[in-house]
């Protein structure tokens, strides 16, 4: 890959844009962020961007050969009042909607845009039912965010520019997200299911989900609304199992009940008491990406040992 192709990342200091920017300099590409801070940050180049202002620093949109937008607050980072389900939303649309205005007003070279999206596309809890990329979408907050991320991102479609949305599941990593709160009560030899255990959880390695954003980069094949999920769903019970073997501990709790989770999330619970059967159908039969992560007790190993 040539050096002088420039992949501009939004959310970049986060877990995925962290492990993704590594993984971009490792192939020689250059890597830019959008940021709200001038924070140096090596062999990055940090440009300007103020969502409430509608400002973007004109020079990313001129260097960049590709954009990668992952900028949204975090869904699971606190209690869901209507105040952050505001700011869950506005994260997403607002700033999508900027970067199309600045690739509108701008001389730009953008060869292809991958934006982040999620399998709340589907509804947090769709039980054991496949869901694939064709499936009707819930109904539900989470939902009804998914489907207005969607459409801001088809704006950008919309200016020709080739569109990829990665519908992601939970990703396995222990830099943030689900996992090191399953991993704590775990080592901590309080490790139990939760409500059922037979919620199923549509995972996905963080490296794969790197790589797959970095194959979509530059395959010109893809196009559109990919499941990013690894290809074997696995119930709650499976996974909080699976941990507490590969960290050689017991399991010996009774399953936490769900009013339990209720009383300390509130509207937020449904993210662990609900479940998704999400398959990778697109990422299977469409393109030729390899997973090097396909069960999750192989993908713990790597992260947990």
């Amino acid at each position: 890959m040539s050096t002088n192709q420039t992949v501009l990342i939004t959310g970049g200091t986060g877990d995925i844009g962290r492990r993704l920017t590594q993984l971009l300099l490792q192939q020689d590409y250059q890597v830019a962020y959008l940021s709200r801070s001038s924070e140096s940050i090596p062999d990055v180049t940090v440009y300007q961007w103020d969502i409430k202002k509608e400002h973007v620093d004109p020079k990313a949109i001129a260097t960049a050969d590709y954009i990668i937008h992952l900028a949204g607050a975090g869904i699971a980072d606190e209690r869901w009042t209507d105040k952050r389900k505001e700011e869950i939303l506005k994260s997403r649309t607002q700033s999508t909607e900027l970067l199309t205005q600045a690739l509108t007003r701008n001389k730009h070279h953008v060869k292809s845009f991958i934006g982040s999206s999620a399998i709340g596309y589907y509804g947090a809890d769709t039980s054991d039912r496949p869901m694939t990329e064709t499936s009707v979408g819930g109904t539900d907050f989470m939902a009804q965010v998914v489907r207005a991320w969607e459409r801001s991102e088809e704006q950008v479609a919309a200016l020709g520019i080739r569109t990829v949305k990665l519908r992601t599941g939970v990703v396995l990593t222990m830099t943030g997200g689900a996992l090191p709160k399953l991993v704590q009560p775990v080592k901590l030899g309080a490790g139990a299911p939760i409500g059922s255990g037979q919620q199923y959880i549509s995972w996905i390695h963080l490296d794969d989900l790197c790589r797959m954003y970095i194959q979509a980069l530059t395959d010109e094949s893809w196009q559109g609304v990919y499941n990013a999920v690894a290809p074997s769903p696995v119930t709650n019970e499976t996974l909080t199992r699976a941990i507490a073997d590969v960290l050689h501990r017991p399991m010996i709790l009774p399953n936490i009940p769900t009013f339990v989770i209720k009383l300390l999330y509130g509207e937020m619970a449904i993210v662990v008491t609900g479940g998704n059967y999400v398959l990778n159908k697109r990422i299977a039969e469409e393109t030729n990406f390899r997973y090097q992560f396909t069960d999750v007790r192989t993908a713990l190993e790597n992260l947990l040992e």
